[in-house]
């Protein structure tokens, strides 16, 4: 095919596609389409994000002949529109690949950090004497963002489109809007409690409060234009990365960091570097996972967990699901997550800083340690660790992307807490995330639960904090068998194991997986948190057993694209606990 056919299939499937319904309806283009409901069956690729409309984005690349990078990236874009509260611009992330006889770079997997780092002027000891909330909301929460630099380094490096094309449908929705969901006020309200306690906050974030939260008054069916976030997507199509870290934008959001008591400078966004590293990769059950190393403490979690269970005797060759059926697996299944996220809290940073012993913690000797000590317990709470957990991205987004050659991407990307900073860069449209509350901000003092956090999270010029962030991409013989990852602070870790096992036990299937309800255990606090119909019936057997229960939720929310049995294609299905639905061919 050549160039110029190309470029004529691009410009009239794009023409076709400007003529989409409403956002919240499902949508029909000529051979793609967005799912009716949170799953559904797609013959040749798909794509799971937590917005209709972003699905859709990552589909339409695949329609115009692009990869699984293509998709992931146009997606990406798409949420840092309608999804301004999880994850965009202002943020970053952790995209994990796998190509399958790529025409360029052949079979590979690769893992690309684009994590927010410290500013240079921030030290272990910076938040010692400042306000209590600094790391929280303001200038001063604000880590350098990696989000353009990574997805830009990704399609430039790995995708098949230009960037004009890929940025195509989030310029659209910035510019004619989009419709509020119940996700999205659920959010608006949530933040709009942090407004009402505190009057200053509507002067101090003005645009947030004016612009995305309406003042307090953001309803369903409302409709958000962002013509600013729309020139600042023109500026990175037409100049790249450029665009972001350099010149007028670049200089905005120092201006605003600056304007509310932060430190970051324009050399700080000048020296962002992403960083590609090898993936986490261990056969499990006959099975490979490639997942996230750190600063990603999510996936040594995730595979540490499977590797316990899988020792234990309840792996994927289980019958569906065995965590909700066998009283006493679920006893072990809780064990196996207290000790997970102990040795979480304990050992993980940022490995550019500090030696994080990942090996040792999957190590053969280690596993079988461990696994005799779940068959006993539990235990008094101060035995699993001595550090606290670390702080958690709360506002995140994650991705699920397989295209027709059986390519992959999982990609898992944050703002932190819902609109991060609460700070707005008012001519572009940009959240800023607060990212440098999940360092460890005051050395050697109590948190909350009376624990100290370990230093090896401490902030240093440059760092990047630890997060949950857990994308991950699971293989056999015939290549790519899911891809999954959640948004949702520490039950990141917890909900997309629970999928997973869920999904691919014997029989198991990724709608009925996804739509089970959730338990989640972290350690600290020492509490069982249950989905409203978890274990239903064993409440009061947990107690007993040493499990105080609090009911909670949405215990996460997971994106998962699972390899249909039976050759139908893939099963891809977007978490109902946050309204996504997933797209494809």
């Amino acid at each position: 095919m050549n160039r110029a056919f190309r470029s004529v299939r691009r410009l009239c499937a794009l023409a076709l596609l400007l003529a989409l319904c409403a956002p919240m309806v499902a949508c029909r283009s000529s051979t793609g389409r967005v799912a009716d409901t949170f799953s559904a069956t797609f013959p040749a690729a798909a794509v799971a994000a937590d917005h209709p409309l972003a699905s859709q984005a990552g589909m339409e690349m695949l329609e115009l002949g692009g990869n699984a990078v293509d998709a992931a990236v146009a997606t990406s874009f798409a949420l840092a529109v309608v999804r301004p509260f999880s994850c965009g611009l202002g943020g970053g992330g952790f995209m994990v690949i796998h190509l399958e006889n790529d025409p360029h770079h052949g079979t590979l997997h690769t893992a690309i950090n684009y994590r927010e780092r410290a500013p240079a002027a921030v030290g272990p000891d910076f938040y010692e004497t400042l306000p209590e909330h600094a790391s929280l909301h303001g200038g001063a929460a604000v880590g350098v963002p990696g989000t353009v630099a990574g997805l830009l380094h990704a399609l430039d490096k790995y995708g098949t489109l230009d960037r004009a094309t890929v940025l195509a449908p989030a310029i659209r929705f910035a510019d004619a809007g989009f419709v509020v969901d119940q996700a999205y006020v659920g959010a608006a309200r949530s933040v709009g409690a942090r407004f009402e306690a505190d009057a200053g906050y509507a002067d101090r974030f003005a645009v947030l409060w004016e612009r995305l939260l309406k003042r307090g008054a953001v309803r369903a069916g409302d409709r958000i234009t962002s013509p600013e976030l729309a020139r600042t997507l023109r500026l990175i199509a037409e100049r790249g990365a450029a665009a972001f870290y350099q010149g007028p934008v670049a200089d905005a959001i120092v201006e605003t960091v600056q304007a509310s008591g932060g430190d970051m400078v324009a050399q700080d966004l000048r020296d962002f570097v992403v960083s590609e590293v090898e993936p986490l990769v261990r056969q499990i059950d006959g099975r490979v996972f490639v997942t996230m190393p750190p600063p990603s403490s999510g996936g040594v979690a995730l595979l540490q967990a499977l590797l316990l269970l899988d020792q234990t005797g309840n792996g994927f060759t289980s019958s569906p699901s065995w965590f909700y059926v066998d009283r006493a697996d679920r006893l072990g299944f809780l064990e196996v997550l207290k000790h997970v996220f102990a040795d979480r809290a304990r050992l993980l940073g940022d490995p550019e800083y500090v030696d994080v012993p990942v090996d040792d913690m999957l190590g053969a000797d280690a596993i079988t340690a461990l696994a005799r000590t779940i068959r006993t317990g539990p235990h008094a709470i101060e035995t699993y660790g001595s550090s606290a957990p670390p702080p958690d991205d709360a506002g995140t987004s994650h991705i699920s992307v397989v295209d027709r050659h059986g390519s992959a991407v999982a990609c898992t990307e944050t703002i932190n807490a819902s609109f991060g900073s609460l700070l707005v860069v008012e001519p572009y449209g940009i959240v800023l995330n607060n990212e440098m509350d999940d360092f460890t901000t005051r050395s050697g003092r109590p948190n909350l639960y009376g624990l100290v956090q370990s230093d090896r999270n401490l902030p240093a010029p440059g760092k990047r904090p630890v997060s949950s962030m857990s994308p991950t991409i699971v293989l056999d013989a015939d290549g790519v068998l899911a891809v999954a990852g959640a948004s949702g602070g520490p039950r990141i870790i917890t909900a997309t194991l629970q999928v997973l096992l869920g999904a691919l036990a014997v029989d198991g299937d990724a709608r009925e997986s996804i739509s089970r309800p959730r338990v989640h255990h972290q350690w600290i606090p020492d509490v069982l948190r249950m989905e409203r119909g978890a274990w239903a019936g064993d409440e009061a057997a947990l107690q007993r057993n040493g499990y105080p229960i609090e009911v909670a939720g949405p215990l996460g929310v997971v994106q998962i694209i699972q390899r249909d049995p039976k050759g139908r294609g893939w099963r891809a299905a977007s978490d109902p606990r946050k309204g996504g639905r997933p797209a494809g061919l």
